[in-house]
């Protein structure tokens, strides 16, 4: 059986537990995730991944 292939966006953090569904099911292939890009934060103005960013990199 063919795949059917999502693009997944989202940024927040209550867009994770969506992603991980999603990915979940085998019927179901995410081949792009599109978030915000990665953004100061804190005192240091460091650099911070969103929270779907993080999670599309563990599942990849």
């Amino acid at each position: 059986m063919k795949k059917t292939r999502i693009i997944f966006m989202g940024t927040p953090d209550f867009s994770v537990p969506a992603l991980h569904a999603l990915a979940n099911v085998e019927d179901f292939q995410i081949p792009l995730v599109v978030t915000q890009p990665d953004r100061p934060k804190g005192r240091g103005k460091k650099l911070a991944p969103s929270p779907v960013k993080v999670a599309a990199e563990k599942l990849s």
